[in-house]
């Protein structure tokens, strides 16, 4: 019933999507005390409480864009992007150097990769969803031109690893919370959070240049500046100094756009089996 509907949808301008979607992220954020209150919560640590109602609005149309994002045509989707900053993705694309865009929970995310892969091939590393009923959905709508997809697997990682010291890109989302064994403990925004290893590893395997990326999403449905900025962080040290490193360039960027982060996100869970910080331990 998914793929119907989400077609379905795709046919509205983004203008109307954007302003449904606004509407729908209120409707949410009052009916669920735990989404209100991790939302609440995860902005107050980051010092962006100001941010709150703007942030509502922002997550619900990042939902309800998703049927133009993922199911309207690709040459429709991309006439509503703008690309800032391409020329430092072209020139590592021309000197044949592996690049590792990683890509936070940011604005609109979904539109990153499709913009990439216009352009270049391009694999991301891919979870399948947890609900089955989205799984065809999602994989129909990345399953498009030159963008390839990586399980999330220890096969997944040797095909990113292979793919970039063919000096080809890969795509990561560094904000995301790892599986057992997969993150060490870094802070984000002031709090111990699990953090991923992955992209250190990748770029320091593959001798790539990290460069970190997002789409900002224009108010009144006027479309998305896809943003392509320098890491300026190192990848010094060991795995827990790497995590720390991107979790502050993420911070950074974040400060760019805080109103269009993915803040209801439960960044700050222990995972499965991992052991929770002991306070003091990471400050």
């Amino acid at each position: 019933m998914l793929v119907p509907i989400f077609r379905f949808l795709s046919i509205f301008p983004l203008s109307f999507l954007h302003a449904a979607g606004a509407a729908l992220g209120w409707l949410v954020y009052w009916a669920s005390p735990s989404y209100r209150r991790r939302m609440r919560d995860n902005m107050a640590q980051a010092g962006y409480s100001q941010y709150l109602s703007a942030a509502v609005a922002e997550a619900g149309k990042s939902m309800f864009e998703l049927p133009f994002i993922w199911c309207a045509d690709p040459a429709r989707v991309s006439r509503h992007a703008t690309l800032e900053n391409w020329e430092l993705v072209q020139t590592e694309l021309d000197a044949g150097r592996g690049i590792v865009f990683m890509t936070p929970h940011l604005g609109c995310f979904e539109i990153v990769a499709q913009e990439i892969a216009l352009r270049t091939e391009l694999m991301v590393m891919y979870r399948p969803p947890k609900k089955a009923a989205l799984k065809p959905l999602i994989e129909g709508a990345r399953a498009r031109k030159n963008l390839l997809l990586a399980p999330a697997t220890m096969s997944g990682v040797r095909m990113l690893a292979k793919f970039l010291k063919k000096g080809q890109p890969v795509g990561v989302l560094p904000d995301q919370v790892p599986q057992e064994g997969e993150g060490v403990w870094a802070k984000f925004f002031g709090r111990d959070a699990y953090s991923m290893t992955l992209p250190a590893k990748l770029a320091l395997l593959g001798d790539a240049t990290v460069i970190i990326t997002y789409a900002e999403r224009l108010s009144g449905g006027r479309g998305y500046v896809v943003r392509f900025v320098p890491f300026d962080g190192t990848l010094d040290g060991d795995n827990a100094a790497q995590a720390q490193a991107i979790n502050s360039a993420m911070e950074r960027l974040i400060a760019r756009n805080p109103s269009q982060y993915y803040w209801s996100y439960n960044r700050y869970k222990v995972p499965h089996g991992i052991a929770a910080p002991v306070a003091g331990e990471h400050a």
